[in-house]
């Protein structure tokens, strides 16, 4: 079978599965198996647009992926009020507005709270570490801020529930005179480092304030149909965790527990390809079943498109997306599949060492990279 009717057949299978017949996977094998002749046998349009996300929007970032013909943009208003943990209804606008300036779309932002920062260099750190009443504050706020996204059109809030933020061991020459970062969960415990202000958290402590937050944020998103995008824990640890942290968010089976707690459409999550691969063992063998796991039921918010080389526990370089381990263009077929119609952003793009906005230099190429297998995509029939 050659690779265009291979594809072809795979779309039938998840067509199937998506009418509620058989599973995806088991479909894909029947209609192979059949030959996979029939006229309906085709991977469905693929929707999914170029993406990028930064912090405030400004008239220089704006008008920067604007001359890259960036689709959408996750980013943020400028926050008046430095107490204030939500942004306005006008300064929702106001962004939106400058957005605009510029021909952007802005169709996530980024919650004020709950970053991927590490807790003890966190602002506001009580929902994390279960701090009454300042986390019922701090839950308040995060309300309030999905119902301006609701007031203001934005379909997405995008959070983090991490106490660890984004761990690595350390930087690796990359491709020219680039750095990459590594992760290699042995060398890092073997240097002893000490607990983080959050103290000792097992698993069933951070399942009761993962349980807490959504309790009351989940009905609220309902109310406003808003869809509030949690990204994974980068990268995923073992069960005896870092630190004194167990990240329940740092594996395949944590994610697939998150999305089942106050089951909803609008709860879901940021997926991070870069950051699951890391919770694999085989990333580029394992991906398209998480994928399809998450994509069919429609957890998939908004996707950092990201590689490594490596796998869990030790990956060896986050990197361009052209070089690491997972194939980008066998992703996207699965994408496609499963109907996915949101953003595939750049993420960690390599650092230039010297340059003051280096990671910027090296975004350019990986949107040009994903707008071609997008645009290439679209053509295959």
């Amino acid at each position: 079978m050659d690779r265009r009717k291979f594809f072809s057949v795979t779309g039938a299978g998840a067509a199937a599965a998506a009418a509620g017949s058989i599973p995806s996977t088991q479909a894909v094998a029947q209609t192979a198996a059949a030959g996979g002749s029939c006229a309906s046998a085709k991977l469905p349009p693929l929707k999914a647009r170029l993406g990028h996300q930064f912090s405030t929007l400004t008239d220089h970032n704006a008008s920067w992926v604007a001359r890259y013909g960036v689709d959408a943009v996750c980013t943020n208003p400028k926050i008046n009020d430095p107490n204030r943990l939500y942004p306005t209804v006008d300064e929702m606008k106001a962004m939106l507005e400058l957005a605009a300036k510029w021909k952007v779309k802005v169709e996530i932002v980024d919650s004020v709270l709950l970053t991927s920062s590490l807790i003890d260099k966190e602002k506001h750190p009580a929902i994390m570490l279960a701090q009454s009443p300042e986390r019922d504050r701090d839950i308040e706020a995060f309300q309030n801020h999905i119902r301006t996204c609701a007031a203001t059109g934005i379909r997405t809030l995008k959070y983090n529930m991490s106490i660890l933020g984004v761990v690595r061991s350390e930087e690796v020459p990359g491709r020219g005179d680039t750095l990459y970062n590594k992760w290699n969960y042995k060398d890092a415990v073997a240097k002893n480092p000490p607990l983080t202000k959050a103290g000792v958290v097992n698993a069933e402590a951070f399942w009761e304030r993962i349980d807490y937050f959504l309790s009351h944020v989940v009905p609220v998103a309902n109310e406003n149909k808003v869809r509030i995008a949690c990204h994974p824990q980068d990268p995923g640890m073992p069960p005896q965790g870092y630190r004194g942290v167990d990240r329940v968010l740092g594996t395949i089976d944590g994610l697939k527990k998150f999305i089942s707690m106050h089951e909803s459409p609008y709860h879901g999550l940021n997926f991070c390809q870069g950051t699951v691969s890391e919770d694999l063992h085989n990333p580029n063998a394992e991906l398209p079943d998480v994928i399809r796991y998450f994509g069919s039921r429609k957890k998939i918010f908004n996707v950092h498109f990201r590689n490594i080389r490596g796998g869990r526990d030790n990956f060896v370089a986050e990197m361009f997306p052209d070089e690491g381990d997972v194939d980008f263009v066998k992703m996207l077929k699965v994408y496609r599949e499963v109907g996915y119609e949101d953003l595939l952003m750049p993420d960690h793009a390599p650092r230039v060492p010297g340059q003051p906005e280096a990671e910027r230099e090296n975004f350019p190429f990986e949107f040009g990279y994903i707008r071609g297998l997008i645009q290439a995509e679209q053509h295959l029939v």
